[in-house]
């Protein structure tokens, strides 16, 4: 059954917004080339979305040829300004930006785990206002907001998880009730990081992939055929309460601290990295809000230890051999029995366990899913690098039959709040492109 004019009017339409979103301004000819429409009905449609304040003429094309310069349209960026939050366990991050997703403002607030839950809400309602006015927003059509946790896929709302903190869930209902003009909707911070990684990131040339998180805690978002899985209760990618061998105990249904999470979270790898010498450095003592900066601190001493250790070797089939300094007059030689080649340091040795650990989590996750990628995400993640990276990539080349790509994030800990900007945009668009198409939200 052949579409009404309207309704084909209605997809043509936002077939060419798409366009200038992803093309960035056009004219009606390019338009024309683009969608394949003929040049009366992209006249139309320009018409059409110009009367609705959409799009608008930002330029000229053809200075450089005879005749009348064609006209460049383009979107209307300040039609409307979303909000993203990344709110974590130590804090809150907040950007805004326009319709097109250019960040205009955004700021961070720590909120310490004393402070309570009316001051901690007030704090981070309080930097939502302040990022707005710094942005010269009047008003937010749409706010994203990524969150630790279980989003009930039902009805769209942050589950009550034990071991966060309760004003998590209350901020959600506050920013619902100071803007109560704008669609707020929250998602878990792992499945938004990977949504960034996806359209931004690394994984931009798959359409099946795994995005293992290495922050405050551990958890991992499942992306199968180009689309995001949930799961029935919204818990896939609690990777945290993995049962694996290495912990004391089991874990439980209120405690992950007996699965994956306590051999992966900050906390760990900070005992783990002091374990094998390579402690936090002063000022990186681990604490309640400090722990990803002190895992992240030690990452990066092993890394660059491991680095500068190679830089001073050379690489053969067997593996690092370290050379001795040239003095004058020498000639380099093999390394003596003291000295100690890079992958025998204590920075190497504290690499080589971590990865140890992480690739037990990951074969479980390629044994049953056949990822074909996986990609370290996160603050830990991203320091570790392609020296965490490859070790790790060895491991499951060892234990799995699968072929697995392990690749480093290349957004870190932005991208949480990068995929709750693009969530907010996709909304925003998806009700400003469709007139008189109001789509359910998820509240």
């Amino acid at each position: 059954m052949p579409a009404s004019p309207s309704t084909a009017r209605a997809i043509n339409d936002r077939h060419a917004l798409r366009l200038l979103q992803q093309e960035g301004p056009l004219t009606a000819g390019q338009l024309k080339q683009l969608t394949g429409l003929s040049r009366p009905t992209v006249a139309d449609l320009v018409e059409r979305l110009t009367a609705a304040g959409l799009i608008a003429v930002v330029g000229e094309a053809g200075e450089q040829r005879r005749g009348p310069n064609a006209k460049v349209y383009g979107i209307v960026a300040d039609r409307a300004h979303l909000a993203a939050l990344d709110v974590r366990t130590e804090g809150v991050s907040v950007a805004v930006a326009d319709l097109v997703g250019r960040v205009l403002a955004e700021a961070s607030v720590p909120i310490t785990g004393d402070m309570g839950t009316g001051p901690a809400v007030e704090q981070a309602v309080a930097l939502v206002e302040r990022v707005v006015k710094e942005a010269d927003a009047d008003r937010l059509h749409t706010v994203g907001i990524g969150a630790p946790g279980l989003i009930d896929p039902a009805s769209g709302e942050l589950r009550d998880s034990s071991g966060l903190p309760e004003w998590h869930r209350r901020l959600v209902a506050a920013l619902q009730e100071r803007l109560p003009e704008a669609g707020v909707s929250v998602e878990n911070e792992t499945n938004l990081a990977a949504l960034a990684e996806q359209r931004d990131g690394v994984a931009r040339d798959r359409d099946t992939f795994v995005l293992l998180w290495l922050g405050h805690g551990t958890g991992a978002a499942v992306v199968l055929d180009g689309a995001l899985r949930r799961g029935a209760s919204g818990g896939t990618g609690e990777i945290g309460f993995l049962p694996v061998p290495g912990t004391t105990t089991l874990p439980s249904a209120t405690d992950c601290e007996g699965g994956f999470h306590g051999l992966a979270a900050s906390t760990a790898v900070v005992e783990l990295a002091a374990a094998h010498g390579v402690p936090a450095e002063p000022g990186q003592e681990p604490s309640a809000v400090g722990v990803v900066r002190a895992a992240v601190g030690v990452v990066r001493a092993a890394v660059d230890q491991v680095r500068g250790g190679e830089s001073g070797g050379s690489r053969s089939a067997g593996g690092l051999e370290a050379s001795r300094p040239e003095g004058p007059g020498e000639t380099p030689g093999p390394a003596s029995e003291d000295e100690v080649p890079p992958s025998a340091t204590p920075a190497a040795r504290f690499l080589d366990a971590l990865a140890d650990r992480l690739a037990v989590g990951v074969a479980s996750v390629v044994a049953i899913l056949d990822p074909g990628c996986v990609v370290l995400g996160g603050e830990v993640g991203q320091t570790g690098g392609e020296e965490l990276a490859g070790r790790v990539r060895d491991r499951i080349a060892r234990m799995t039959p699968l072929p697995t790509e392990v690749r480093t994030t290349t957004l870190g800990g932005g991208a949480v709040l990068r995929g709750a900007l693009l969530t907010a945009r996709d909304r925003a668009q998806e009700e400003l492109f469709a007139p008189g198409e109001r789509p359910i939200r998820r509240w």
